[in-house]
């Protein structure tokens, strides 16, 4: 995405448009990426890859204008980790209502719409167990955390860490993967004729959450971060 962000910079970066305003839009293409999940059929999982593609290159856009306009800023930082909470939380949510069948022509079955939000809360979890190590810190009078204390102290941790961070299926909870995943899952329903493999997914997707949300923590309480 940076090569075609680079290109788009070029148009905005002599403009009135500030860093700002291209996150709060980053934001919304994001956000909109739930909506677009709800539309059936293949169609929606195309729309749900549009927006949070619009999402991760506007990520790069406004990164890139405030550095080259030295526009930096505490509030420019916020939101964009904002907008990551909201976009990751609005694909799973619209993962977990594309699998209710919220526009079908049968009987809405609430339980993937619940599945899917606990999708969404354990991704918002992990992001927010990372940033209140930060936060934790600060209100200790700490320096920021190096990247040497998030290893674990114990050996048996520090082996589990690398084997997922090989495998990366946490990476399936955040909203570009999984956005990606649903076009697939899309594309066998639709040979298939229903939405078994959305429905598996969703349900994969809020046990990957669960587990990874336990296994950050404990990652974070036994390694050096929060000493």
């Amino acid at each position: 995405m940076r090569e075609v962000s680079l290109r788009i910079d070029r148009y905005l970066v002599n403009t009135r448009i500030s860093p700002n305003q291209l996150t709060y839009l980053m934001t919304v293409c994001g956000v909109l990426a739930a909506p677009a999940l709800l539309v059936p059929g293949i169609w929606g999982a195309v729309l749900g890859i549009v927006a949070t593609q619009l999402y991760l290159l506007l990520d790069c856009v406004d990164g890139e204008i405030a550095r080259w306009r030295k526009q930096y800023s505490l509030g420019g930082v916020y939101l964009d980790r904002v907008g990551a909470y909201l976009t990751d939380a609005a694909v799973l949510v619209g993962l977990g209502l594309r699998a209710a069948d919220l526009f079908g022509t049968g009987r809405i079955d609430w339980l993937w719409a619940f599945l899917g939000t606990l999708a969404a809360l354990g991704a918002i979890l992990i992001k927010a167990e990372t940033d209140l190590v930060g936060v934790a810190r600060h209100q200790a009078g700490m320096p920021p955390v190096q990247e040497s204390a998030a290893e674990p102290r114990s050996s048996g941790m520090a082996l589990a860490r690398r084997a997922a961070a090989a495998l990366k299926f946490h990476r399936l909870i955040l909203g570009i993967e999984a956005s990606l995943l649903i076009l697939v899952l899309a594309i066998v329903d639709q040979v298939r004729g229903d939405l078994f493999f959305t429905r598996l997914g969703t349900a994969v997707l809020a046990g990957i959450a669960l587990l990874q949300t336990v296994l950050h923590l404990v990652s974070i309480l036994v390694s050096s971060r929060l000493r």
